[in-house]
């Protein structure tokens, strides 16, 4: 090697490198007070559902036939239903179930959106307007009634199933933004190279298109995340959703609205950690815009 060359060499290792955009927004995030706090409460309420039950000699399932309907005490440490079960066990059960439909279905639909928008924002044309046709029909069908009528199908252990559903209408709107910003980002200089060069439509959607868009995608997976587990909640309360023999919030609120009057253990403990956990994310997701584009954060400010 040339000593001119050595010399460059040199000088290019030992010149500052750029951090790269993820850690820019780690940094970003991280210093913010609500993204710091949601992050930490959210991930004691994934530590309390997962690894909680292991704490408690009882099972979600047990009945203690001995103390019906009995509050808080060392031996049941959130009381007990009407049926004798833990209300700690239960409630962590519950949660577990609506934190892992809550991110599933946020994940589903984050993904549906992405795909769906960027293939109309690119080819447009007639994979246009089928795509749009379809995004348009969803969003006029009333989800809550659709839900409600295939309800016998979520049965015991086909809760993957009422995911899907729920992702299935989660997703239009962000469609429709991403469509948009598509069709501006393939205007794009590298965009235009890579087509002339021959790329496929398909590779060039996945390799620049959406890897483009990941900030709006990531925080609009987070806000699909409290959005998904106060729909599940809902739907559950009403008996629409996660169906017994399992649990999760909404059917637990349900059941504890009949008793929160004189008995308010069976209530306020799952209601608290709902609000807590929407909270939680709801501030991560926040934070996670301001992070991602800091000029709207001074805007709002």
């Amino acid at each position: 090697m040339l000593p001119e060359e050595e010399l460059a060499e040199e000088l290019t290792s030992r010149a500052p490198r750029a951090p790269s955009r993820l850690r820019v927004v780690a940094k970003r995030f991280f210093r913010s007070r609500q993204g710091l706090l949601g992050f930490a409460v959210l991930v004691l309420m994934f530590l309390l559902a997962f690894v909680g039950p292991l704490f408690s000699p009882w099972s979600y399932t047990d009945k203690d036939f001995t103390a019906f309907l009995q509050p808080p005490s060392s031996e049941h440490w959130f009381g007990t239903l009407q049926t004798g079960a833990d209300v700690y066990a239960v409630t962590l059960r519950g949660m577990q179930k609506s934190l892992i439909v809550g991110l599933l279905a946020a994940l589903v639909s984050t993904a549906l959106a992405a795909f769906v928008g960027a293939f109309c924002g690119y080819f447009l044309g007639w994979t246009d307007r089928t795509l749009t046709w379809v995004v348009d029909l969803l969003l006029v069908l009333p989800a809550f009634l659709i839900l409600a009528i295939m309800s016998p199908l979520f049965g015991a252990g086909q809760w993957p199933l009422f995911v899907v559903m729920l992702a299935l209408f989660l997703w239009m709107v962000t469609s429709k933004i991403i469509r948009g910003m598509t069709i501006s980002l393939k205007q794009r200089e590298f965009i235009q190279a890579a087509r002339f060069m021959g790329v496929v439509p398909v590779t060039i959607i996945f390799r620049h298109i959406i890897p483009n868009l990941s900030s709006l995608l990531i925080v609009d997976a987070t806000l699909n995340v409290s959005a998904a587990i106060l729909t599940e909640t809902s739907l559950s309360y009403f008996g629409f959703g996660i169906q017994p023999p399992d649990v999760s919030f909404g059917t637990l609120i349900a059941d504890g609205s009949k008793t929160a009057v004189y008995a308010p253990w069976t209530f306020w403990f799952v209601a608290g950690l709902l609000v807590i956990t929407v909270l939680a994310v709801n501030l991560m997701g926040d934070a996670l815009r301001d992070a991602f584009d800091p000029a709207a954060a001074r805007r709002r400010g």
